[in-house]
């Protein structure tokens, strides 16, 4: 049997094994706030009332914002880090599909699953190309003929939304799901699009620091990813991190994503109403079952 591995991320929401590691180091300032909770509130407003798993490292940011966002509410285990990076490379040994799927099914990602949820998965990323959702796609695909799962019920639970760096927009405007092939095969409704500011989706794809390490197939079986590094860096990155979480708690910053969420187009759903109603409040509900999971 294939054991899983990960990268080590602490959980920035419990602040499970933290500790002292940020003592004495000054809170970061992050460069673009405001844009981060505006890409913020449209990921959320158009997940369609699913599970948001963030692929790779490079939305990280938009992922520990809306994690402090949500704390309180009983969509606090709606989001989902998903280590992986898979570029145009040899195709993948057998051994290594094993340990991809293992990986994927500690997440939970897996063919049978993905068959009999209610709720739809939307998986997100930063895309230039889309190079790494076609991966993925088709990595997913595979997995799910070789279980022979029906296709036709999981292709209504996957979906894909890309936070890509605005253009000028115009009939000849290049879009990255119009350029991949697969996406036809899913409902168009399951690939969307978030666009934020150039300068600000260059420094969470090229600028940033990360937490972990770019989770690439040489390191997908490798335990030393599980072990947390403490060099300067990735402790600023952690301090980063947690001043996100922070922000997003802030009733500030909940208004804010409920204001801009309200003015989206999928404000008319039900849950989404509810969900900014929970941002506003606090929600004491999910104080309540916060406090009983601490018990």
């Amino acid at each position: 049997m294939t054991v899983p591995n990960r990268p080590f991320r602490w959980d920035l929401v419990r602040r499970d094994r933290l500790g002292d590691l940020l003592r004495d180091r000054p809170e970061p300032e992050f460069p673009y706030p405001d844009e981060l909770v505006d890409c913020a509130a449209k990921v959320v407003a158009r997940s369609a009332d699913g599970d948001l798993y963030f692929v790779g490292r490079s939305a990280d940011s938009v992922h520990d914002l809306i994690s402090g966002a949500l704390a309180r509410t009983p969509h606090r285990d709606r989001l989902h880090l998903l280590p992986f990076s898979y570029r145009l490379e040899d195709p993948l040994q057998t051994v290594e599909v094993r340990q991809l799927r293992a990986n994927l099914a500690a997440v939970g990602i897996t063919p049978h699953g993905l068959a009999r949820r209610k709720r739809p998965i939307v998986l997100t990323d930063l895309v230039y190309g889309g190079a790494t959702f076609t991966h993925l796609y088709g990595l997913l695909h595979d997995w799910i003929r070789d279980e022979r799962e029906t296709w036709d019920v999981i292709r209504l639970k996957l979906r894909f939304l890309g936070i890509t760096s605005r253009k000028k927009t115009s009939p000849n405007t290049w879009r990255w799901w119009q350029n991949a092939p697969w996406t036809g095969s899913l409902p168009r409704r399951a690939v969307t699009s978030v666009s934020v500011e150039p300068w600000l989706w260059n420094y969470l794809g090229n600028e940033q620091h990360k937490l972990t390490p770019s989770f690439r197939r040489t390191l997908w079986a490798d335990e030393a990813v599980a072990v947390p590094c403490r060099d300067d860096e990735t402790l600023g990155a952690l301090a980063q991190a947690v001043a996100l979480v922070e922000l997003g708690r802030s009733r500030r910053v909940r208004d804010d994503l409920a204001r801009r969420i309200s003015a989206e187009p999928s404000f008319t759903q039900a849950w989404l109403r509810s969900l900014t109603l929970e941002l506003r409040r606090g929600d004491p509900r999910g104080s309540r079952l916060r406090a009983a999971e601490i018990r």
